[in-house]
């Protein structure tokens, strides 16, 4: 085998493992994007339930606060 051929070869063998290794990165990339949505949607449900919440508590007033030494 001629040296232009093993360096083909080698060049060959490096290209399918940057695709390989890109293939996995995109697949991790992906997996990463769902969670970070999943995440998203459960804080907003969060932030919608802690305002309905707080609409809901009574207005606090001067005679609701304790005194000083409390």
């Amino acid at each position: 085998m001629s040296e232009t051929e093993q360096r083909l070869t080698a060049l060959e063998a490096r290209l399918a493992f940057q695709d390989d290794t890109i293939d996995a990165l995109n697949a991790e990339v992906a997996s990463l994007q769902e969670k970070v949505l999943g995440m998203q949607r459960a804080l907003e449900l969060l932030a919608r339930r802690q305002a309905d919440l707080a609409a809901n508590l009574p207005a606090e007033t001067e005679d609701d606060t304790p005194p000083p030494h409390y």
